[in-house]
């Protein structure tokens, strides 16, 4: 019903973070060639709000969701509510993990290929 708010939470939040992160490249020893985090960040941005945009249309589509308020149909009633509470606390929250997973999967190997390229070519990390 509405758990595609838990997601646009986490996206709002990560937004912010994101712009407010310079566009400073990161510094040290072998972080030359690495992706600096803001970019990292507009990945996890684009992944959450892309998908909670998608849900938010879904549930407009099947009347979940109206334009008009109040714009959770389910606020229209106390048990409806709970059932509404509920999932999010598990889908959406269930979602809103597995989207933040597979990006840390994402920065995880962006961070690593450069250095998997430098040992196939011979040269140390």
């Amino acid at each position: 019903m509405a758990c595609f708010l838990v997601p646009a939470g986490e996206a709002i939040v990560a937004t912010i973070i994101e712009h407010r992160l310079g566009k400073d490249q990161p510094t040290g020893p072998g972080l030359e060639d690495r992706l600096p985090w803001r970019t990292k960040l507009s990945w996890l941005s684009g992944l959450l709000w892309g998908g909670a945009i998608l849900l938010a249309l879904e549930h407009l589509w099947h009347g979940e969701v109206s334009l008009q308020p109040p714009f959770l149909t389910a606020l229209g009633d106390a048990q409806e509510t709970t059932v509404m509470l509920r999932e999010m606390g598990t889908v959406g929250v269930g979602m809103a993990l597995l989207v933040t997973m597979a990006w840390l999967v994402m920065v995880l190997v962006a961070d690593r290929v450069p250095a998997v390229r430098r040992v196939l070519a011979g040269s140390k990390v």
